[in-house]
């Protein structure tokens, strides 16, 4: 299972090049979200990049997270599954962190984290949507921890794609 997370300056490239089955888009709803004709399966979310709920912003909420959850989940691993946001640092590692500990109920959420560190070091996953994840797959503050763990992304503006590094 490869899951790929990439900025949507690079989407275009991703998809052609790596061909995925599934594709995560988290944007702006104000942001014209692609269309991707080549993608079978395709999880369109209209989301502000904010922690906080905001005036005027949508922010991330548990229904936000339960839809990528659930996306996830019909997703079989024979091609690869991208996940993008604008810029491919927040809310699209947020989401990519949570499928993996889903689809890691065994594995440390730190290993994970510390594995998506070493394989971005632009990951700034959105606190928010970890949060969430946390609270819906009851790991009980840990998924939280373990990305604060990772520290911070040297205020990067904008991502590189990468593989996030997982099993199953």
């Amino acid at each position: 299972m490869v899951l790929i997370v990439t900025p949507l300056s690079r989407l275009d490239q991703v998809v052609a090049s790596r061909r995925p089955s599934h594709v995560i888009t988290l944007l702006s709803p104000r942001d014209e979200l692609p269309a991707l004709p080549s993608v079978a399966h395709h999880l369109r979310l209209g989301v502000d990049d904010i922690a906080i709920p905001t005036d005027g912003l949508v922010a991330p909420d548990s229904r936000t997270v339960e839809q990528v959850l659930a996306f996830a989940e019909g997703w079989r691993g024979e091609a690869p599954m991208v996940v993008h946001c604008w810029a491919g640092i927040s809310r699209s590692t947020a989401s990519a962190f949570a499928i993996a500990c889903a689809r890691n109920p065994d594995v440390q959420e730190l290993d994970i984290a510390l594995a998506m560190r070493r394989a971005s070091p632009s990951a700034y996953p959105n606190r928010r949507i970890v949060a969430l994840a946390d609270e819906i797959l009851n790991r009980q503050g840990r998924m939280l921890e373990a990305v604060e763990a990772m520290g911070g992304n040297g205020m990067a503006a904008e991502g590189s794609p990468f593989e996030v590094p997982f099993g199953r």
